[in-house]
């Protein structure tokens, strides 16, 4: 075997020219810092633009402060942790910089949630705030007493738009009845926060590099959802690293304002730092799309904003876009980077990509314990790679075997990642962040690959029976254990099968342990316990499910029968 050393990094000979090796994040001391340089480079620029609405450096520079002198004013303490479980509004960006400077950290939370998952990451993160919108508050009632939360804001998809919201509000309550009744005593709404905060005087906080700056939940290999302690240093050092790979694309163009396409859920980390986090460094335009699902809409809203330039996006939502007969007709003249994550690309959806818009798609790689960005295209490429591309700079990947060791160039193994954006543990969890971490300070993703003689990584498998759907991870495990506490139910297998719409689906193994079990009472079931993209798609009845010889389900043989 070839000897290799984490010095090797066969990936810098094919770093585009001026991207250095390593990045330098000594310019902000926190994230708060590099915002408030931003609001006074960009006051006058747009920030985000929602239904119509505009929001303003300037005023995200205001509102984001009222938000923060509103918390401050409830007595949390230092490092105290805020639950944001909004979709794409204009109170996200208001309610994650403002809790960022009051000196809190922030928890993203899935609005999409069951109770029963809200649950578990309120308790384990032990949020005292939780910020939702109205759409979701009776889920969050029906756990009142049940976690830390002491302080709520509820919000509505309308609330910050002016007039034209208190119209997209009744249609959401009285038409399309989106809103079940809910009551929650003591709570505020996110305009009166606001106002609170107006007349607050703000305290100083004192952040550093090694301060916390959110809790981004992950799932894991036993089916526990974890917390990615990322520290500020842990997002400058990304932000950076994606500002040096995207240079060299923006050099060739005289651009005053880059335009990010922002479809992706902000409470992903995939759109919080490629769209919300560079946006906020590089003084860009950020638009909003409420509802990505809704394609009719979306392209629609395409069509209006033909200055977009940066659109980070999952190969589903390309492919639904494109099997839409109104896609043809929309035109991007000023798109200059489409960056694919979250999940695999697909040639075919590449390949078209290009084909209608001229323009390929970047193929990138991370994950919420890497902030996310640790691998991607460069920028600068003609067509679609088949790979993740290199590794970002200041990052190192290897390839490891079972025992930990690295394996030559072209070998399959799993791939590590040591950088700066590398997470600093999982939230309260040394044992696990010690199982993924080996002794050099490389973090074990769990994900198959090899890295080419140029440096390129390319994933083929996943370590573990992880499902990805749309670009969220589930894992069987934690499936498993839930629908085996339905009554009737003997044992259970979930494994991933190929989905034309969301890359992958769920499909379920049951063995019965009452005959009169149905298909119909175990999706009520899931229905209730979780959320959407975790629901079985397809129920299979079997008489016996294939083991090991210690009795361990072969999910393995069951993905070779289908």
């Amino acid at each position: 075997m070839t000897e290799l050393t984490h010095n090797s990094k066969p990936w810098l000979k094919n770093y585009p020219e001026g991207v250095p090796e390593n990045v330098d994040i000594s310019g902000h001391s926190s994230l708060v810092a590099l915002f408030e340089d931003s609001f006074k480079r960009f006051a006058q620029r747009t920030a985000y633009l929602y239904m119509g609405r505009a929001l303003t450096y300037a005023q995200l520079d205001a509102q984001s402060r009222n938000f923060a002198n509103y918390l401050q004013t409830l007595g949390l303490a230092p490092g105290a942790r805020v639950a944001i479980m909004l979709p794409n509004v204009l109170q996200f960006p208001i309610a994650m910089i403002g809790a960022l400077r009051a000196g809190y950290v922030v928890v993203n939370t899935n609005p999409l949630y069951t109770a029963r998952e809200l649950e578990h990451q309120l308790n384990d993160s032990g949020a005292d705030v939780l910020i939702v919108l109205e759409n979701f508050a009776h889920i969050f009632q029906s756990l009142l007493g049940k976690t830390h939360v002491k302080h709520v804001v509820v919000t509505s998809l309308g609330e910050h738009i002016r007039l034209k919201g208190k119209l997209v509000d009744f249609v959401v309550r009285h038409i399309k009845k989106l809103v079940p009744q809910w009551d929650i005593p003591g709570h505020i709404s996110f305009s009166k926060a606001l106002a609170v905060g107006r007349l607050q005087q703000t305290q100083a906080v004192t952040l550093t590099h090694d301060s916390i700056a959110f809790l981004q939940y992950t799932g894991g290999t036993t089916g526990v959802s974890k917390g990615a302690v990322l520290l500020h240093r842990n997002i400058l050092a990304n932000l950076e690293q994606v500002d040096l790979w995207l240079e060299p694309a923006l050099r060739r163009h005289q651009i005053e304002q880059l335009v990010f396409l922002c479809a992706l859920p902000l409470y992903h980390i995939f759109a919080l730092t490629s769209c919300a986090m560079v946006g906020l460094r590089e003084g860009g335009l950020n638009i909003l799309v409420p509802n990505p699902k809704d394609i009719k809409g979306f392209i629609k809203l395409l069509g209006q904003h033909p200055e977009i330039h940066i659109f980070p996006g999952v190969n589903t939502l390309f492919n639904a876009l494109m099997h839409h007969p109104d896609f043809a007709k929309v035109k991007l003249p000023n798109l200059l980077v489409t960056i694919g994550g979250g999940m695999a690309v697909q040639k075919q959806v590449a390949d078209r990509w290009q084909e209608i818009t001229g323009t390929p798609i970047v193929e990138g790689y991370g994950l919420s314990e890497t902030s996310p960005v640790a691998c991607v295209n460069t920028t600068l490429i003609e067509r679609y790679t088949g790979t993740i591309g290199l590794p970002v700079p200041g990052t190192e990947v290897q390839i490891l075997n079972d025992d930990g060791q690295e394996v030559e160039l072209g070998s399959p193994g799993e791939i590590a990642i040591r950088g700066p954006q590398v997470m600093a543990g999982y939230w309260n969890k040394p044992k696990e962040t010690e199982i993924v971490m080996t002794p050099a300070g490389f973090f074990k993703t769990g994900d198959i690959g090899f890295m080419d003689q140029g440096g390129y990584v390319k994933i083929i498998d996943r370590k573990k029976d992880m499902i990805v759907v749309s670009g969220f991870k589930v894992f069987p495990n934690e499936l498993e254990e839930l629908i085996a506490r339905l009554p009737g139910v003997l044992e259970c297998a979930a494994i991933g099968v190929p989905d034309e719409h969301t890359g992958e689906a769920v499909k379920l193994f049951v063995v019965k342990q009452d005959a009169a079990l149905t298909e119909e009472q175990i999706k009520i079931y899931c229905k209730e316990q979780l959320t959407n993209y975790k629901r079985p798609k397809q129920i299979v009845f079997r008489a016996e499910l294939p083991k090991s010889n210690v009795g361990k389900i072969l999910r393995r043989e069951l993905r070779d029968l289908v």
